[in-house]
């Protein structure tokens, strides 16, 4: 570990030599960022791209307060990532896996006996895979305000109702589902969740800048929140994420997930069999794949192949992705709900992958 924070350090160092043997390529890809960011009349916008075992090209856009004219740093602006905090949780549970504190098709009740029995019994694999049966938000429960002190608490949204179908026939997205994963961490683990994350997720791989989005308490560099209403960008309403910190309730910077992906690229945080696991899709029972592994997404572009997230929340638009063939990753955020991406992080990697620079 001591020599993998060691590279942290090295490739992190000078923003002016990441850049130095790509700077064409980094002109073109900030013209697309410049247009699409315009086109689209956001905020806010952060955006890192690692590539060449170094963090090519890492820029902010706009304002993390626009009534203040707080321009974005993507080094230090949090935005909210939301379900990338999914892959974040994901990376944690592979650590207890891999330590084999717990194994992937154990019964939910082995870990969180406060989960009630259902009609078919449910294994971790099918819960952070969406295959579970468990439902995702109805109505308005996605803009709670509500604070939750405890992963536990946040289950009562949804743990006396039923599977929607037998686990394994079909694929269902459910953020429901990973409150219910955070729980089964903090058991197996012996400590509380957040605890958890931030001691063997954040700290050992120097992400200094990924915190839980605490709505109540002023944290420093957290961006303001926007929605896109009568033609104008004005603030969110105010929610709070508490609920459901694995499923969303993450804020982080840009190069905080670069430092996240590039621990993908060796096996000295999580191993190649761990690896595998978490990010293989898994089927339905018909044979189906449903492009989704234990909380990494599947993405192919031009005959590549991609894992990672996609993540929305009220106030935030988050995109992150990496291949390992190419050891590249692309990590973008947006402060404002429902941002169409258009396709910009392909049509990046386009840029630094078709290029004869």
């Amino acid at each position: 570990m001591k020599k993998y924070l060691l590279l942290i350090g090295f490739l992190f160092i000078s923003a002016s030599a990441f850049t130095q043997d790509h700077s064409a390529l980094i002109q073109k890809a900030d013209s697309l960022v410049t247009e699409f960011f315009s086109e689209h009349k956001l905020p806010g916008m952060s955006i890192s791209v690692y590539k060449d075992d170094s963090m090519i090209w890492s820029k902010g856009y706009g304002f993390a307060d626009v009534e203040n004219e707080i321009e974005v740093d993507p080094s230090r602006t949090l935005f909210r990532i939301g379900s990338v905090s999914k892959t974040l949780t994901a990376a944690g549970l592979g650590l207890l896996i891999q330590d084999d504190v717990l194994k992937p098709d154990d019964e939910i009740q082995k870990w969180v006996s406060e989960f009630p029995q259902k009609q078919y019994p449910i294994s971790i694999k099918q819960v952070s895979g969406h295959i579970a049966g468990i439902r995702h938000y109805r109505g308005d429960e996605f803009m709670s305000t509500k604070k939750y002190e405890t992963v536990k608490e946040g289950l009562v949204f949804f743990k006396d109702d039923p599977l929607l179908f037998e686990p394994g026939t079909k694929y269902q997205y459910s953020s429901y589902g990973w409150n219910l994963i955070s729980a089964v961490v903090e058991n197996a683990a012996q400590q509380p969740f957040l605890e958890y994350m931030e001691s063997e997720v954040f700290k050992p791989l120097d992400m200094k800048n990924t915190v839980p989005d605490w709505a109540d308490e002023d944290i420093e560099h957290r961006t303001k929140f926007y929605i896109w209403r009568g033609g104008a960008n004005v603030e969110a309403p105010y929610v709070d994420n508490s609920y459901k910190w694995a499923g969303g309730g993450f804020i982080g910077t840009t190069e905080d997930l670069i430092k996240f992906g590039e621990a993908h690229f060796d096996y000295e945080f999580l191993n190649e069999e761990t690896q595998k696991l978490l990010t293989t899709p898994q089927m339905t029972s018909d044979g189906n794949s449903t492009n989704y592994g234990m909380g990494y997404s599947t993405l192919q572009h031009a005959g590549n192949y991609w894992v990672g997230h996609s993540g929305g929340s009220v106030g935030g638009s988050t995109m992150f992705l990496m291949n390992k063939e190419h050891r590249m990753i692309i990590a973008y955020t947006i402060n404002r709900s429902g941002a169409s991406f258009d396709n910009l992080h392909f049509r990046i990697a386009d840029v630094f992958l078709n290029s004869s620079e």
